[in-house]
């Protein structure tokens, strides 16, 4: 049985659970839905982002349906265990945030065009929670890839917060964060494009209906 806090808090390195060397699980070769492959190496000429908004069934169907996305994978990142399992993230013992890795074609669609779906699909002010889902394991995150893409991240978490407070809301509390040292670690195959696989499966996404001024064209991101 997994210690669960009544008041979510994330854990310090020490407390975490501290995982596996390998995977306890395989993940799925190919995409249910766009039928190309999950796990990298990419083609070339793609680029990789990192997003967490809550739940990831919902969020990763709002990518996989957006246009220049050639694959998504959903699983942890952020913390600290290695190979984590479902159970174990939902623990709060690991550190980790749901996250959906969106792998896309910049001549198809920019990054900053790719953080306004972020921005607009859940509500980012929101800390440890998303909706009625409570626990660290929810909060918003953008994992970044490259100097470019944190610096279009900034400008964008910025650009939201003056229109956000506009319409009342508080401040954003998504982490903007580089990548590096913070490996995604897959979810298991049944979450892996979950809603597609049941479509009448839950989906706790949600935004606050504010639209976000960054990533309207190519040129955005």
């Amino acid at each position: 049985m997994f210690l669960h806090r009544r008041t979510p808090q994330l854990p310090t390195p020490e407390e975490a659970l501290k995982g596996r060397s390998i995977p306890g699980f395989t993940v799925p070769s190919r995409h249910t839905v766009l039928g190309n492959a999950l796990l990298g190496p990419y083609p070339e000429g793609l680029e990789v982002a990192d997003f967490a908004m809550g739940c990831f069934w919902g969020a990763e169907r709002t990518f996989w349906r957006t246009d220049g996305v050639w694959t998504t994978l959903v699983g942890y990142q952020g913390g600290y265990t290695e190979n984590p399992t479902y159970e174990e993230v939902c623990s709060g013992l690991t550190g980790h945030t749901e996250a959906v890795r969106v792998v896309f074609d910049p001549e198809i669609i920019s990054y900053g065009a790719l953080l306004k779906v972020f921005w607009e699909s859940h509500d980012p002010t929101q800390g440890f929670r998303q909706g009625n889902d409570v626990g660290t394991q929810y909060r918003s995150a953008v994992h970044t890839h490259s100097p470019e893409q944190a610096a279009t991240a900034a400008a964008s978490r910025t650009a939201y917060q003056e229109v956000l407070t506009g319409s009342g809301y508080g401040e954003i509390t998504t982490e903007i964060l580089s990548a590096e040292g913070r490996a995604l670690w897959p979810a298991e195959a049944y979450h892996q494009q979950y809603l597609d696989k049941n479509p009448a499966g839950y989906c706790g996404i949600g935004g606050t209906g504010v639209s976000c001024p960054i990533g309207i064209t190519k040129a955005d991101g």
